[in-house]
């Protein structure tokens, strides 16, 4: 009888026990599910962004929704930084998070058309206005003639100007949009940027193209794999009537 009495208060403690932890259990486990629905500010793709599109422009592309912080990707966005000066590296399609990895320095971007750099040869860039890239013109895989401008170091008046390379492969160009607005029958909008334009050239001719960058000026003309080569002749400012 004792024994039995016993085994009941035994069974009914456990039973306590249990029904205590289960309790435990089922409201930890609400918490976790209610943790897990608190909702998260995140910029969301709305229409298709093509890639190089600036921050400045995305806002016409994207909304700011609401989602259950388990369905925010790492590294979503929470909001535009309008005054980041980024570009969308690729383009995005509907419905996708913008991921701040998604977003690059333009110096940073491969343009479309990028051609590949012959054997041999390695990749230099250098930045130029757009009167200097035959009026934005220039694309990857145009050849172009490099000329260089220097003033000289003992006479400030005097400036020399003189084809250094000819036929130079462009690998590849970014350039800012051209400026907005309606261009006459003909005619292409004014470019309102530079250019960086990066030339396909070996250790010693990319040596010469950087320096000349530092220490002078660079113009591009627009060359054809037909165009002749030219005599490396230097005009100064005393010869250009001449």
């Amino acid at each position: 009888m004792k024994t039995r009495l016993i085994g009941g208060i035994a069974a009914l403690v456990l039973a306590v026990i249990g029904t205590v932890l289960l309790v435990n259990y089922v409201s930890n486990a609400d918490r976790r599910a209610q943790s897990s629905l608190d909702p998260v500010d995140v910029v969301v793709v709305e229409k298709p962004i093509p890639a190089g599109t600036s921050v400045q422009e995305l806002s016409s592309y994207v909304q700011i929704k609401s989602v259950p912080s388990a369905a925010k990707a790492d590294g979503a966005l929470t909001a535009l930084d309008k005054g980041s000066g980024q570009v969308t590296s690729v383009a995005l399609e509907p419905g996708e998070q913008l991921l701040g990895s998604r977003l690059i320095n333009p110096a940073e971007r491969i343009m479309e058309g990028a051609v590949p750099v012959p054997e041999g040869m390695q990749e230099v860039t250098i930045l130029l206005p757009p009167e200097s890239v035959v009026g934005g013109t220039i694309r990857a895989g145009d050849l172009v003639g490099l000329f260089v401008t220097q003033t000289d170091p003992t006479n400030a008046q005097i400036a020399s100007t003189q084809l250094v390379f000819d036929k130079v492969l462009v690998t590849a160009i970014q350039q800012a949009p051209a400026t907005t607005g309606t261009a006459q029958e003909g005619t292409s909008a004014v470019p309102s940027g530079s250019s960086f334009v990066t030339l396909a050239r070996n250790s010693t001719d990319a040596a010469k193209v950087i320096l000349s960058a530092k220490v002078g000026s660079i113009w591009l003309s627009k060359q054809t794999a037909n165009t002749p080569e030219s005599p490396k002749t230097p005009v100064s400012t005393s010869g250009i009537f001449q």
